[in-house]
């Protein structure tokens, strides 16, 4: 549901100054027990460090960027935020267990896990395939929710899906949603910033709107699907402990991971970076009203 959507029936909005607010209702059969704890899964590919520079290339199997498999990678930015929060929620709530399904080359899958496995504990679900900003987001939705259905003792009234409300490489902001509707999960929260759980098994969720405002979405329970924004925690230190419980499992998944092939549903004429424009004059003894009316002029042009 849009953030301006019309209410259902059975929704109020309690008006406020700073926030816009609704309440959603699960089935009946959703309410949840708060004794058995969450099944949260996270999904979270791998992208080229930001710090490198990228430059696309046009290949014979499609576009690319140049040196791809040479590039340092790290755990996609958004998804590093919802795999922090996921591990925060289940710390809080007893018999609660977090997954990570992440699609990429299995080499560097194993290359950023060394680093993420030490931040906070949880299960790999690993699919080997590429993790090309150019892929498909609808192809890649297909593939990672297969996986979640193939995770053993998977409780869809426990089920929280998470991810990233936006990627650094699939940018289409679409992935998340998708992944959402295959596993027949119609709440979905996009763009939190705060998970709050209540003592009745409900949660309040804060999304972003315009203006700085946040929306406050109050649901009964899951299953539900939270694309996260920054959220509110700091990244965990490491700890190599938790490192070592984790590779536990890491390695094992990853030696299993399912090759995957998405399929080339899209076609690209050319890939190129942005043209970059820049004129420089150096102009002096001009006053503030003169250089902002010929920045106006200039931005009119």
């Amino acid at each position: 549901m849009l953030p301006f959507a019309p209410a259902p029936a059975d929704c109020t909005r309690p008006k406020t100054n700073s926030e816009v607010s609704r309440d959603r209702k699960a089935p009946i059969f959703y309410l949840y027990n708060m004794s058995t704890g969450y099944q949260i899964v996270v999904c979270g590919g791998i992208v080229p460090d930001p710090l490198q520079t990228l430059e696309p290339v046009a290949n014979p199997s499609g576009p690319a960027l140049k040196n791809e498999m040479m590039l340092p990678a790290v755990l996609d930015p958004w998804a590093s935020h919802a795999l922090y929060e996921a591990a925060n929620l289940a710390k809080q709530v007893p018999g609660s267990k977090v997954w990570l399904a992440s699609l990429g080359p299995k080499a560097k899958l194993q290359q950023v896990l060394m680093t993420v496995a030490q931040k906070v504990p949880f299960e790999l679900v690993a699919l080997d395939g590429t993790a090309s900003g150019f892929a498909d987001a609808a192809e890649t939705a297909v593939v990672l929710a297969a996986a979640i259905q193939t995770i053993p003792g998977l409780d869809q009234s426990r089920l929280l899906v998470f991810g990233g409300w936006e990627s650094a490489s699939r940018g289409a902001g679409v992935t998340m949603q998708m992944v959402g509707e295959r596993l027949g999960i119609v709440d979905q929260f996009q763009g939190v910033d705060e998970l709050k759980i209540e003592a009745d098994g409900s949660f309040q969720v804060l999304e972003r709107v315009e203006g700085g405002k946040h929306q406050v979405s109050r649901c009964a329970g899951p299953p539900a699907l939270l694309g996260w924004a920054t959220g509110n925690l700091p990244e965990p230190k490491n700890n190599p402990q938790t490192g070592m419980v984790n590779m536990r499992s890491v390695m094992p998944a990853l030696q299993k991971a399912k090759p995957v092939k998405l399929a080339d549903t899209i076609a690209y004429a050319s890939v190129s970076l942005p043209k970059q424009l820049r004129e420089t004059r150096i102009v002096k003894d001009k006053s503030p009203d003169e250089i902002a009316r010929e920045i106006v002029e200039w931005i009119r042009k």
